[in-house]
C-alpha cells in the first residue's frame, strides 16, 4: 500500500519547534491552500483549506530555521488522520461554521518564495484556524 498526498500553500503562522520526549526534533506549522472559480451564476469564490504540516528530526530544524508566516512551500508527504476518529479534524470555527483540517507527515519539502523575496502582500487572508 501507499499513500502520498502533494500541496502547495503558504504558511498562515510561523513554525513551531519543540522536542518529542525522546529528544526529536518535531516542527509543526499551518498551510493554507487557495482555490478561485467562478460559480455558474458567475459570483466569484475563493476558497481556502488548511493543512497541519508536521516535519521531523533534520527536516524539522530546516523547516523552524528558514520558513516563516506567508512562506510559498511545496509538500510531499503522508496524510495522517485523527487518531481519536480516523477522519479529518473537525471543530466549530468562531462564525459557529463547522471547520476541517487535515494534517501531512512532511517526506519533502521544497521552498518555493520566500516572504522575503515576495513581500507581505502574498500571505493567507485571515487567521489560521489553529
Amino acid at each position: 500500500m501507499y499513500q502520498k498526498t502533494e500541496v502547495i500553500g503558504r504558511l498562515g503562522k510561523d513554525p513551531e519547534m519543540r522536542y518529542s520526549p525522546d529528544g526529536k526534533a518535531v516542527t509543526t506549522f499551518p498551510l493554507a491552500t487557495n482555490h478561485k472559480y467562478t460559480t455558474a451564476a458567475g459570483e466569484k469564490r475563493d476558497e481556502t483549506t488548511w493543512f497541519r504540516i508536521t516535519a521531523w528530526d533534520k527536516l524539522a530544524e530546516v523547516c523552524n530555521q528558514y520558513l516563516s508566516k506567508g512562506d510559498l512551500v511545496f509538500i510531499e508527504g503522508r496524510l495522517q488522520p485523527d487518531k481519536a476518529t480516523g477522519n479529518p479534524k473537525i471543530w466549530t470555527g468562531d462564525d459557529g461554521q463547522p471547520r476541517a483540517s487535515f494534517e501531512i507527515a512532511v517526506q519533502t519539502i521544497r521552498f518555493l518564495k520566500t516572504k522575503k523575496q515576495a513581500g507581505k502582500e502574498n500571505e493567507p487572508q485571515g487567521d489560521a484556524p489553529f
